[in-house]
């Protein structure tokens, strides 16, 4: 299906690049991203450019030779998106990491794409202004952040990613390199190619540099930790914000296991465990802003208000930097907790009109249990995107697999039954092909098909992710 490198191309891509690697030089990180059950493969070359140039060239070589092309960011991905399946070449886009100039007129940044998000949200707040996307892994690259459309916590209010992608730089797999978009708040003006890109995992184009929507920076912040007997009632208390015309920045949703597990991994304890000897099962971490504190102090009190009608055993306000710091830190863990403690780990990602979750959850830890699995469930409550993970420390990998087969099988399902979708911000990658075939049918995977095809004729560019199938 493709062709070997050999030493001609090597040399070839040698002259375009500064940094290449090949053999025992390649990065072994570079055969894996954060979720290695979806399997690793070495590549045969990686390059390091500095330049959208640079990828230009490379790629433009690889077209002409018929070589596989993976690129790749930070490789915090959870679904197998950046491993390098046919070997081939692999363009690490890390180096491309200069922030360019801000337009504070126009609201806008221009980026290279391997800016990491954490570095892209501080140097913001030091103009005054806030980049609202803000997905867990605060070490992922911005590129990488784009090509899976990634959420985060403040998507309930700010929406996702995609909502603050004004234009971009796209080399194509032909090598050829071409701009979508503009520094503009809406159009009309023929296909949105720059929204086909957004999510589109690298299979359609490497996005080299992108101009992003900022905006002012909220003057006043606080979170809210709100505990709860209970999952169910935790969850069912969340339509009520927006019914009751409030706005919050971030609903996350937690189970005390998972809390333990964080407080384990960062050695800090920030969550009650019990209230008047009655024990906490799950939580609700909520953050409002407002530009005076006289309406934030409105909010809270609001806030408080509808929870403790709700349910809630208490309303814990943290309000100073310190406070909410420890709080995010504990929530910005989970993940790394879970691994820390797991053998062997999956996940997924599905994502429900919010009042699903609680059934849907139910049915999830049930299914769990039947498959012999440790279910940790957390995620964003105020937009149904839920990261349910599948842990083992005792069984063996390939019984691990066959049962986790088994229960996403029925989860998928019931998800797509709810109304939901197989992935609200991570992606499919290779890992989850299967399920979104599974769900969204056969019209809809040929019309994916064809796109990838008209964009990359020789299906070079990062194959077996998303749509196409091997």
């Amino acid at each position: 299906m493709y062709n070997e490198l050999n030493q001609e191309i090597v040399d070839k891509i040698k002259k375009v690049c500064a940094k290449v690697y090949t053999g025992d030089d390649i990065n072994p990180d570079y055969a894996k991203d954060e979720m290695p059950i979806y399997g690793t493969r070495m590549p045969g070359l990686a390059a390091v450019p500095t330049s959208t140039e640079e990828v230009a060239a490379i790629v433009k070589i690889c077209y002409e030779n018929n070589i596989p092309v993976t690129p790749r960011g930070a490789g915090t991905g959870l679904v197998g998106g950046a491993v390098p399946l046919y070997g081939g070449v692999l363009i690490d886009l890390t180096k491309m990491n200069k922030i360019k100039s801000y337009d504070l007129e126009n609201f806008v940044v221009e980026i290279e794409a391997g800016v990491l998000l954490n570095d892209l949200a501080e140097d913001c707040l030091t103009k005054g202004m806030l980049f609202p996307p803000d997905p867990g892994e605060k070490f992922a690259c911005v590129g990488g952040n784009v090509a899976t459309n990634a959420g985060g916590m403040r998507a309930v209010k700010y929406g996702t990613t995609r909502d603050y992608v004004r234009a971009m730089t796209v080399v194509l797999p032909t090598g050829e390199i071409t701009k979508f978009g503009a520094t503009v708040s809406k159009t009309s003006s023929g296909y949105s190619l720059l929204n086909l890109m957004i999510g589109s995992e690298g299979t359609l184009g490497i996005i080299t540099e992108l101009t992003m929507k900022i905006i002012p920076k909220p003057k006043n912040v606080v979170s809210l930790i709100v505990p709860f007997e209970n999952l169910r009632t935790a969850l069912t208390t969340v339509p009520k914000f927006k019914l009751s015309h409030m706005n919050p920045q971030a609903i996350e949703f937690m189970e005390r296991e998972i809390v333990l597990s964080s407080e384990r991994y960062v050695g800090k304890e920030v969550f009650p465990k019990s209230l008047n000897g009655q024990d906490i099962g799950a939580y609700l971490l909520l953050t409002f802003d407002a530009n005076t504190p006289e309406e934030l102090d409105a909010m809270i009190e609001q806030a408080g208000e509808l929870v403790l009608e709700a349910g809630a055993m208490d309303v814990l306000v943290a309000d100073t930097p310190a406070k909410l710091k420890d709080a995010w830190a504990a929530r910005s863990s989970f993940l790394e907790a879970i691994m820390e403690e797991t053998k062997l780990l999956d996940e997924c990602d599905v994502v429900l009109p919010v009042n699903k979750i609680a059934d849907y959850l139910e049915f999830v830890n049930k299914t769990g249990e039947e498959c012999g699995l440790v279910i940790k469930s957390f995620g964003h409550a105020g937009d149904g995107n839920l990261h349910i993970y599948q842990c083992s420390n005792d069984l063996a990998e390939d019984e691990f697999k066959k049962r986790v087969d088994t229960f996403f099988e029925k989860i998928y399902k019931e998800a797509i039954n709810c109304g939901g979708l197989v992935s609200g911000e991570h992606g499919i990658g290779s890992g989850k092909i299967k399920y979104l075939a599974e769900s969204i049918g056969e019209v809809n995977m040929n019309l994916m098909e064809g796109i990838k095809k008209v964009f990359d004729p020789k299906m070079i560019l990062n194959p077996g992710k998303v749509c196409h199938r091997l």
